[in-house]
């Protein structure tokens, strides 16, 4: 049976830093969501694209040419085998 899900909600059941939680999954991808702080390492997706959506704080993203800036309310998707480095989160 298909259930309503309050991200808020969710947020509130964990509190570890870049430690993605399944809350779904849409057409074999899982729906993810994660508290951010600090740096990130550089990685990068051989076979999927990822969806980082902004709920609160601010995200930077830094790509090879450049960053993406992200603020609560928006997102971005980084096609797969682009490399993303060092995601950052600051909290407003």
């Amino acid at each position: 049976m298909m259930k309503k899900v309050n991200i808020k909600d969710k947020f509130q059941l964990f509190d570890t830093y870049w430690t993605p939680k399944i809350l779904g999954e849409v057409n074999n991808s899982h729906v993810k969501i994660f508290k951010a702080k600090g740096e990130f390492v550089w990685h990068s997706h051989k076979d999927e694209d990822e969806f980082f959506l902004v709920i609160k704080g601010q995200l930077n993203i830094k790509m090879r040419d450049r960053e993406i800036r992200l603020k609560e309310g928006e997102f971005f998707i980084v096609p797969k085998t682009l490399i993303a480095t060092k995601p950052r989160l600051r909290l407003v």
